[in-house]
């Protein structure tokens, strides 16, 4: 049976489960589109959540970034899980306690004021059509490589498949199908792992082979990756190369960035009790462990594989692959499907018959390219979103676990893509429209135009997927900061300061969400529009602070105005204040209020 024929056997498959959960678990109600009916088990909840959260960013682009940046791109890692322990702790179950649907809703009653919760709304729809993008970026690259199409037609085709399965099922549907998602995406990216992890160093577990030696050399792999991409010009791969303070602005953007999710916390609201939004929580942490423990090994392991062939014959010294080997040699097979997505490119520049992979930026090097004859590195294009997907390929795996990586893929990016969905069309159908435009309308109609909203964002996303700010990891870091700068203060003021009152939280996120997505646009294009920036990453417009690491900036601007505004504004009423210790105390759980 041939490859094509296995990544259709098992997407199709895995996509068949999918729709079938979501048909059987069709959203009758408001509360089960919005909250799963308020029913879902802590282990089941923590399943789904690991899933939503875990999305193409995680799954098919931190890894690949890794793998090309080493050590200063561990702020992924760091980020991520250190925001998810923030929102368990300090956020979620006192949202629970609040017993709502949207984080619009809470910021809407906490801050006593229509105009706070229809910001709150703006504020979620820019950072979760932002993430978005990055999820629709990943979907086009899965699609277009195991159905062997253009990237632009795996697109097309992703979206077609959120939209059968996330309009109709709501939060039900999404739990459910989250949950086999899970399952399907962690297999997929341990099993490589491990096998990959086993022919390198002889240790089926991924996380201790990284720290391990390389079988047959007995060298410590990590120490055999730093000779040869050194070697090669490029950056030592455990070292610390950039900017300190952007490193440590950025990780703290991705962390409470995290905690400020609307499509994250929104999984908390589906539990029975606050107990359970804690315990949860719990279980997604264990399950996201699973795959962040594992993506630093895949990365390196990776980056290794890939360098050893493009140079087999051990560096520099014993020469490049050559374009017959190839061509010819079914060990790189993968180039050549890989290069029919566009992801993927080599040229030889020289016409010596060799692809040389090297940094030819690195003045180091140039008197050895020119000795050689080399006229700069030629193998043009490799997107850094292939490289998990590619990963089995390129290590020459049996073809149903590159089957199983594809369904893997597209699993995580679909999950967190219907989740998100799921945010922005809750935003729009119950607390803009319900809640400020028309309170009277009918459980029916705003079923329906909460299913309206999620296909018009559908819509929006794949557009704007066509030619995203960045890697599907680096748009998904864009969104993190909006949702930093604008969410994130709010809910931290909203539970734990009575000081704030309506006018400091409006302005506070106004003021957050704006700046920081300013200088998103200064540095990646207006509305994301290519050639339309004034300033890259390369070189800030504030020192080295790039725009990935802006989030934390837009924060302190947030809660500086809010609480500047609130001192020179009316105190807070006393019954907010009464409302705010009672959330704060953590027993029993109030039943959703749909109003």
């Amino acid at each position: 049976m041939d490859q094509f024929t296995i990544n259709l056997l098992f997407v199709g498959g895995s996509f068949a489960l999918y729709i079938g959960i979501a048909i059987w678990a069709r959203a009758g109600s408001t509360s089960e589109f919005y909250a799963a009916g308020r029913g879902v088990h802590p282990v089941m909840n923590g399943m789904a959540t690991a899933a939503d959260w875990m999305s193409a960013g995680s799954f098919i682009s931190m890894a690949g970034l890794i793998a090309f940046v080493g050590y200063d791109n561990s702020t992924y890692l760091m980020g991520w899980t250190g925001g998810y322990v923030l929102l368990a702790l300090l956020l979620a179950p006192y949202l629970r306690k609040f017993g709502k649907f949207t984080v619009s809703e809470f910021i809407g009653d906490r801050f006593y004021s229509q105009t706070a919760r229809i910001v709150a709304v703006i504020c979620l729809i820019v950072a979760s059509t932002t993430y978005v993008i990055g999820q629709m970026t990943g979907v086009g690259v899965a699609f277009g490589r195991f159905l062997e199409v253009e990237n632009t037609t795996g697109l097309l085709i992703g979206a077609c498949i959120v939209f059968a399965y996330a309009v109709f099922g709501g939060m039900k549907g999404v739990t459910y199908t989250q949950v086999a998602q899970y399952v399907v995406l962690i297999f997929a990216y341990t099993i490589p792992a491990i096998f990959i992890s086993l022919q390198l160093t002889g240790n089926p577990v991924p996380a201790l082979g990284l720290f391990g030696n390389e079988a047959g050399t007995g060298v410590p792999l990590l120490a055999k990756l730093d000779q040869l991409v050194t070697e090669l010009g490029f950056s030592s791969y455990t070292a610390h190369h950039s900017n300190t303070l952007d490193m440590v602005l950025f990780t703290l953007s991705l962390m409470i960035g995290t905690a400020g999710l609307p499509h994250v916390i929104m999984r908390f609201f589906t539990v029975p009790k606050v107990s359970d939004a804690r315990w949860s929580a719990g279980w997604a942490l264990v399950f996201i462990a699973l795959l962040y423990l594992t993506a630093p090994s895949v990365g390196a392991m990776a980056r290794l594989n890939i360098t050893q062939m493009m140079w087999p014959n051990g560096g520099i010294d014993g020469g490049a692959v050559s374009v017959e080997q190839i061509e010819n040699d079914a060990r790189y097979d993968w180039m050549d499907t890989w290069q029919k997505t566009g992801l993927l490119g080599w040229e030889d520049k020289n016409s010596d018959g060799k692809i040389q992979y090297y940094n030819d930026a690195n003045p180091k090097l140039q008197a050895t390219a020119e000795e050689k004859g080399w006229k700069g590195n030629e193998l043009t294009n490799f997107n850094r979103d292939i490289l998990v997907l590619a990963n089995p390929e390129i290590a020459n795996l049996p073809g149903w676990v590159i089957g199983l990586v594809a369904a893997g893929g597209l699993a995580a990016a679909l999950s967190t893509a219907a989740g998100l969905l799921l945010a922005i069309s809750s935003a729009v159908s119950h607390d803009l429209i319900k809640g400020a435009i028309n309170p009277g309308i009918s459980e029916r109609g705003e079923l329906l135009s909460a299913r309206i909203a999620m296909a018009v964002a559908i819509g929006a996303a794949t557009y704007l997927g066509l030619n995203p700010p960045g890697f599907a990891a680096q748009t998904v870091a864009l969104a993190f900061g909006l949702a930093a700068a604008s969410i994130f203060p709010a809910l931290m003021m909203g539970i734990f300061s009575t000081r704030i009152n309506n006018t400091g939280a409006v302005a506070g996120m106004l003021a957050g969400l704006i700046v920081t997505l300013v200088y998103i646009f200064l540095h990646k294009g207006w509305l994301f529009i290519p050639g339309t920036n004034s300033f890259t990453d390369a070189a800030p417009l504030l020192g080295p602070i790039k725009s990935t690491s802006f989030g934390a900036i837009g924060a302190a601007v947030n809660f500086a105005v809010a609480y500047v505004v609130a001192g020179m504004t009316k105190e807070t009423p006393q019954a907010i204040k009464e409302l705010v210790e009672s959330v704060r105390i953590p027993r029993g759980a109030g039943a959703a209020q749909d109003h």
